[in-house]
């Protein structure tokens, strides 16, 4: 795939992640396409290791699919890591 089909490859992933998984996250659209083409990559490499579901290889509804729970992996671990961030870091109590 090119660059143009990845960066809408991550665009159309990365919105559907943001669909299924709603919520306030910094960042906008920049933010939205870069989790939808790291997860895409997610997505790609954990169905050709773990699950043998093959690799995206172009703008398909399989490549969608394994797409989109890249994302919404990324995007649990990105707000996790957020949310952290926006509380002061980890909660720290006495010893």
């Amino acid at each position: 795939m090119n660059l143009l089909s990845w960066i809408l490859l991550g665009l159309v992933a990365g919105g559907l992640a943001k669909l299924i998984f709603p919520g306030k996250d910094p960042g906008g659209c920049l933010v939205t396409i870069g989790i939808g083409v790291l997860g895409a990559l997610l997505g790609g490499l954990l169905g050709t290791t773990l699950f043998d579901w093959g690799t995206v290889t172009g703008f398909d509804l399989k490549s969608v699919g394994i797409a989109v729970v890249g994302s919404l992996v990324l995007l649990g671990i990105f707000r996790l890591l957020t949310r952290n961030v926006r509380r002061g870091g980890p909660e720290t109590g006495p010893h």
